[in-house]
């Protein structure tokens, strides 16, 4: 037997806004650090635009790539999330 998802018990998750609300966090970061994303971009090895999308809430980074970002800003992986 599959076991089924009863929504009635387990909450929708609106990844889209947990996805903007982590870009917004990374970009207030990134600034308060002093950075542009091109010299952020630089140091995490990853692409411009790939970055780009991802402070605008339009990508879904993995959580390796959630850590390698807090890594090179200095903050933990809470701090991303918040």
């Amino acid at each position: 037997m599959l076991w089924k998802a009863n929504s009635s018990i387990l909450p929708t998750v609106d990844m889209s806004q947990i996805s903007i609300k982590l870009g917004a966090n990374i970009r207030k970061i990134r600034l308060e650090k002093g950075m542009t994303q091109k010299q952020l971009c630089k140091k995490l090895k990853i692409d411009v635009s790939y970055f780009s999308n991802l402070e605008n809430g339009k990508k879904n980074p993995t959580l390796a790539t959630i850590e390698k970002v807090g890594r090179v800003l200095g903050v933990g992986f809470e701090e991303l999330v918040k």
